[in-house]
């Protein structure tokens, strides 16, 4: 497998920048590396002799874990630092430590950050290859891409698809990179939560906006529940969780509401009976389980094509 001409590109910093050509081109790049997952020995050479480093400034489970284990089975040698262990607890600032990690010849950079710009700043100013694991309210890019090839596998294509995604869109960098996603491949998209948490203005990005989920869910081809993201609020954006879960949440008997093919998304990590019901993350129309295993594959396609670009 080699580079293709159509991704010239040594970072990924987000999916408003990209083309539906170069996102199509990750997602069927994606289709190969699957396949290693299946094998009996899951490592292919295509990154062996490069070094990744995951650089958490934010926490992380998922992210982190899945972007390891991906640069793992490119036979990548991979570093893992967060925040709390870095010199940025002493006042070294994000740019220098780049510089430290760039100068030990780190190839790959996979950056969280609280601050939104954080991985574009990075990419401006070392030569490493910066990867985009979720910079504040941004955009998370991976994540979009790992849930639109999750609906493609199930469904075969994303044109002409509604999808809604409901929940805290506001302060959401998934919901960001999955609107840009889906409008460039085609699908509709409507997003739905309480009004302070998505304001008329999200309509400007080609999107439709609604309050009242029940008048919703029968219409739509994907549901995607985002958690409430407490950490990024300054207030109460709604009066309860009670309240949010009669008015927003998937319970059983809102479930009913749903196409039977209708997909249930979450990205991760589920409140289970908040967002949703337990039940139901657990079900038949959850595709859940598959974002994860998807993520990985994805994860390898981007960990391969930037790093072999950065190579040149």
């Amino acid at each position: 497998m080699t580079a293709d001409v159509r991704w010239n590109r040594k970072d990924l910093l987000g999916i408003r920048e990209l083309s539906a050509e170069e996102i199509t081109f990750i997602l069927d790049t994606a289709d190969a590396f699957k396949q290693v997952g299946t094998r009996d020995v899951k490592k292919v050479p295509a990154l062996r002799g490069k070094t990744l480093v995951n650089f958490f400034v934010e926490p992380s489970t998922r992210t982190r874990t899945s972007f390891e284990l991906a640069a793992t089975r490119l036979s990548a040698d991979v570093i893992n630092i967060s925040a709390a262990t870095s010199s940025l607890t002493k006042g070294e600032t994000l740019k220098d430590t780049a510089k430290i990690l760039e100068a030990n010849h780190a190839d790959i950079i996979v950056l969280r950050h609280s601050s939104a710009g954080a991985a574009q700043f990075l990419a401006e100013r070392v030569r490493a290859s910066i990867i985009n694991a979720g910079d504040g309210a941004h955009e998370h890019p991976t994540q979009a891409l790992l849930d639109l090839y999750t609906i493609r596998a199930r469904r075969g294509a994303i044109a002409g698809l509604h999808v809604a995604i409901v929940g805290d869109i506001l302060f959401s960098r998934v919901a960001r990179s999955n609107i840009f996603a889906l409008l460039k491949l085609g699908a509709r998209v409507t997003l739905v939560g309480p009004s302070t948490l998505v304001p008329r203005a999200f309509e400007q990005l080609g999107v439709s906006v609604s309050h009242r989920l029940d008048e919703v869910l029968p219409t739509v081809d994907v549901v995607n529940l985002l958690r409430i993201q407490h950490e990024r609020q300054r207030k109460e954006y709604f009066p309860s969780i009670g309240e949010y879960i009669r008015l927003f949440g998937l319970t059983k008997a809102r479930a009913k509401l749903l196409r039977p093919d209708c997909l249930i998304m979450h990205p991760g990590p589920i409140n289970r009976g908040v967002e949703i019901d337990s039940d139901l993350a657990d079900g038949v129309q959850s595709v859940i389980l598959d974002q994860v295993t998807n993520g990985l594959a994805i994860r390898m396609a981007v960990l391969y094509l930037c790093g072999g670009i950065s190579a040149r």
